[in-house]
C-alpha cells in the first residue's frame, strides 16, 4: 500500500471513530428516560428514531453515492452528524432529543452506506478483515461514550449546566476534526458499479434496479441477517443497563457500566476479529460468533431467573452482555461482505440496501420496549433471542 493510500486508509479510520458517535443513544435513552420520567416504551422510541432513518435514506444514499462519489457523501454525513451533537449542547427536552436523534440517524445513514465501499475502493485484499478492523474504531467510540457520560453525570463543573450531556461537545469537536481530515485527503474511487451513462443518468432506474436486487433470495438473507445484528446490537445497548436494575437492583450511574462492557467485548471482538478473518474461513469465525451469542440469551434468562439473589444475577448477567458484546461483534462485516462480494459489479447499490437492514434497529427496541413493559426486562431479552435464532439458520448461507 503506497503512502497516500495509507494517510486516505487513517482518514477513512477517523471516520469510523465518527460513526460509532450513534451508538451514544443507548445510554443517552436511559439518562433521558430518567430526566423526563418516561417509560420503557417511550423511552425507546429513540433508539428506534435513529434507525428509523435507515429505511428512508440507504437507498438514496447509495444513488447519491453514483452522482457525486464515495467521499462527498461521507463529508455530507459529517456535517449532518455535527449538527445533530450540537442541539442537546442547547437544551434537553423531549423535542429537541428527537430531532437530534433523528439527524444522527440520517447522519450515519448517509455515513455508513458510503463509509464502506470507499473503504472497498482502498483496499484489495480482504475486505470483511479490513472492514471488521473499522469495526473496531468505531467501537471505541461507542463504549466511551457511556464512560464520558456516566463522569458528566457525576464530575461535569456544574456551571456548565450540561451533566451527563458533556458527551455531546466532546463528540462534536471529533466529528469536526474528522470532516477536516478527510476532505485534505485526495482518495481516488472506483467507477459506479460498472453502469452504462444511460442508467447514471435516470434516478428512477436507479431506484428500481436497486430495489429489485432484493428479489434474488441470497441477497435478502444477508439483509436480514444485517437486520438482527443491529438489532440485538442496538437492543443490548439499550437494555443492559435495565436488566441489572430491574434484576440485581443497581442504580443507573451504577448500571451504566454494563453498557461500557458490551462495547469493550464488542471492541475486543473487532480486534481479534480482523485477525481471525485472515486465518479462519469466514463460516467458521460465523459460527463462534453466532454461538457465543446463543450462550449469552441463555446467561440473560438465567440472570433474570436469579432476581432473588443480587449477586447472582449480576454476574450471569454480565457474562451474557460480554458474551453477547464479543458475538455480535463481527456479524455486520461478516454479513456485508457476503453481499458485496456477491455482487462485486453493484457495491453501491448492495451496500444502501445492507444499511438499509439497520432499520432493525427500529423494530427491535420497539418489541422490546413492549415487551419489557408487560413482562418485565425479560421480555425484551426474548425478543433479542429471535434474532440471534434467525443468524443461527444463516450459518449454512455464508459463502465467501
Amino acid at each position: 500500500m503506497g503512502k497516500s493510500n495509507k494517510l486516505a486508509l487513517v482518514s477513512v479510520m477517523f471516520c469510523f471513530f465518527a460513526m460509532g458517535f450513534v451508538d451514544l443513544v443507548g445510554i443517552a435513552s436511559n439518562y433521558v428516560k430518567d430526566d423526563l420520567q418516561l417509560s420503557d416504551s417511550i423511552a425507546n422510541i429513540m433508539p428506534s428514531l435513529v434507525f428509523f432513518w435507515f429505511l428512508i435514506f440507504s437507498v438514496p444514499t447509495g444513488v447519491l453515492m453514483n452522482k457525486i462519489g464515495r467521499k462527498k457523501t461521507v463529508l455530507l454525513s459529517l456535517a449532518v452528524t455535527v449538527v445533530s451533537l450540537l442541539l442537546p449542547i442547547i437544551t434537553e427536552n423531549f423535542a429537541i432529543m428527537l430531532i437530534s436523534f433523528s439527524l444522527l440517524g440520517i447522519g450515519n445513514t448517509l455515513m455508513q452506506t458510503s463509509l464502506n465501499p470507499l473503504v472497498s475502493s482502498l483496499v484489495k485484499g480482504n475486505l470483511a478483515s479490513t472492514l471488521t478492523f473499522g469495526q473496531f474504531i468505531k467501537a471505541i467510540a461507542s463504549f466511551m461514550a457511556p464512560i464520558i457520560a456516566a463522569w458528566g453525570a457525576t464530575q461535569a463543573i456544574p456551571s456548565a449546566g450540561l451533566g451527563w450531556r458533556v458527551l455531546f461537545p466532546i463528540y462534536m469537536v471529533i466529528g469536526i476534526l474528522a470532516s477536516l481530515l478527510l476532505a485534505g485527503t485526495p482518495i481516488e474511487e472506483e467507477k459506479h458499479d460498472n453502469e452504462t451513462p444511460a442508467e447514471q443518468k435516470s434516478v428512477v432506474r436507479d431506484y428500481i434496479d436497486t430495489f429489485k436486487l432484493l428479489g434474488n433470495t441470497y441477497v435478502l438473507l444477508c439483509f436480514f441477517a444485517i437486520m438482527c445484528h443491529v438489532g440485538i446490537d442496538v437492543g443490548t445497548n439499550a437494555t443492559a443497563p435495565k436488566l441489572l436494575q430491574q434484576y440485581a437492583g443497581m442504580t443507573l450511574d451504577a448500571a451504566g457500566w454494563a453498557t461500557s462492557l458490551y462495547f469493550i467485548f464488542r471492541t475486543i471482538g473487532c480486534l481479534t476479529g480482523s485477525f481471525f478473518l485472515r486465518v479462519l474461513k469466514t463460516r467458521t469465525f460465523f459460527v463462534i460468533s453466532v454461538t457465543l451469542m446463543a450462550l449469552s440469551m441463555v446467561c440473560m434468562f438465567a440472570g433474570a431467573a436469579s432476581a432473588g439473589n443480587p449477586t447472582t444475577a449480576k454476574w450471569l448477567l454480565y457474562v451474557g452482555i460480554a458474551l453477547v458484546g464479543y458475538g455480535n461483534s463481527n456479524v455486520f462485516s461478516m454479513a456485508l461482505s457476503q453481499g458485496m462480494l456477491y455482487m462485486p459489479d453493484k457495491k453501491n447499490a448492495i451496500s444502501g440496501l445492507m444499511i438499509m437492514g439497520l432499520f432493525g434497529g427500529t423494530v427491535f427496541p420497539l418489541l422490546m420496549g413492549f415487551a419489557s413493559d408487560a413482562v418485565g426486562q425479560v421480555g425484551a431479552v426474548a425478543v433479542m433471542t429471535v434474532g440471534v435464532v434467525y443468524l443461527l439458520t444463516f450459518i449454512n448461507k455464508v459463502r465467501y
